[in-house]
């Protein structure tokens, strides 16, 4: 057998224990002579490394990785030509086959496919499926899917805050309005919620919503514009508070009836709900 034909040989053999063959590699690995009689006991102590695969998978520990590098080196070590007869007789590996011909190809070249498809199943095994880790390089860290939250979650998210406060939605000046709910704020967060039942769709053609809030940055005849909103269905609405301006320890909220796309003063005429804010609890 030419040095050629081992080498190739030893590909197919470590592609075979490790990997398996295709119909063709198989082919070519009968065509050198290969005896799977012989390599039964080698097959064997793979497929054992195999099944441990299935039980963990963990980092590969420091000294074990440093035994396999010591191990592979003074593998191919082994395996250069002697360049003396004394170092012949240092570098001659005893081989001992049981169950095979004294003497055969499987002689060096089984035990060397065994030792190379070994390295490489401890390899795997102790590699994350994620990727190797090349020294130097971080890994790219997996995105993570944001969590999106509809604005009822989003208010009940804001209420878990401490500094959160409420206000209940009560009557305004408008007669014939039975409109609940409420309004949650941060100031912290410089967000809020309004929470409506009951409140009529409005034709935002002829006229929107918008709520005011009263702090005590503000004068009480120019509260802080709150945003403009409006309602095109029946049942409750959970609506984002779109403060115009910084908001301070607010004292009340108030959602008044404007023409399309709101004013910067509201005369107050029609005042839909009015909501004062609670008393801290002690």
């Amino acid at each position: 057998m030419t040095e050629n034909e081992r080498e190739k040989m030893l590909d197919l053999l470590c592609d075979k224990f490790v990997y398996g063959l295709n119909e063709e590699d198989a082919k070519k690995l009968e065509e050198l002579g290969y005896d799977p009689r012989e390599a039964e006991s080698i097959e064997l102590t793979v497929a054992e490394l195999s099944l441990a695969e299935l039980e963990s998978r963990s980092e590969m520990p420091a000294g074990m990785q440093e035994k396999l590098r010591v191990s592979a080196a003074e593998f191919a070590d082994s395996m250069q030509p002697a360049t003396t007869e004394e170092d012949a007789a240092v570098r001659q590996p005893e081989i001992v086959l049981s169950g095979g011909p004294s003497g055969s190809w499987f002689g060096w070249l089984g035990w060397a496919a065994a030792a190379f498809a070994s390295v490489a199943l401890a390899i795997t095994l102790f590699t994350p499926r994620s990727g190797i880790n090349v020294a130097g390089v971080t890994p790219t860290p997996t995105p993570v899917r944001e969590e999106r939250l509809d604005p009822s979650q989003q208010r009940q998210k804001l209420m878990e805050s401490p500094e959160t406060v409420m206000a209940e939605w009560g009557k305004g000046n408008m007669k014939g309005m039975e409109v609940s709910g409420d309004v949650v704020w941060s100031d912290e967060k410089q967000a809020g919620y309004m929470r409506f039942r009951g409140l009529p769709k409005n034709d935002p053609d002829k006229e929107t919503y918008q709520l005011w809030i009263f702090d005590e940055t503000q004068s009480e005849k120019t509260p802080i514009d709150g945003g403009t909103f409006n309602i095109g269905a029946d049942g409750e609405a959970v609506i984002a508070i779109d403060a115009k301006l910084k908001a301070r320890n607010p004292k009340a909220f108030a959602v008044t009836i404007e023409k399309p796309g709101g004013v910067v003063v509201s005369d107050r005429k029609q005042i839909v709900v009015l909501g004062p804010v609670k008393p801290a609890q002690v």
